[in-house]
């Protein structure tokens, strides 16, 4: 019943700061799902369309 309130997010950083306190499960400290995930999908799509641009101007220019 505790947990029934807990946000993903909340959640998310619960479990990142367990694997913290076990330096040998974490060597990097973060990766890709915990940014994305901080993100939300506004932070996604203009990160999705900064690369679309990227890519278009590389290959069309």
């Amino acid at each position: 019943m505790r947990n029934e309130n807990v946000t993903p997010e909340k959640r998310r950083e619960s479990l990142r700061q367990k694997e913290l306190s076990n330096p040998s499960s974490s060597v990097h400290g973060s990766n890709l799902a915990d940014l994305v995930g901080g993100l939300g999908w506004k932070g996604i799509f203009i990160l999705l369309i900064i690369a679309e641009l990227i890519i278009y101007s590389l290959f069309f220019q």
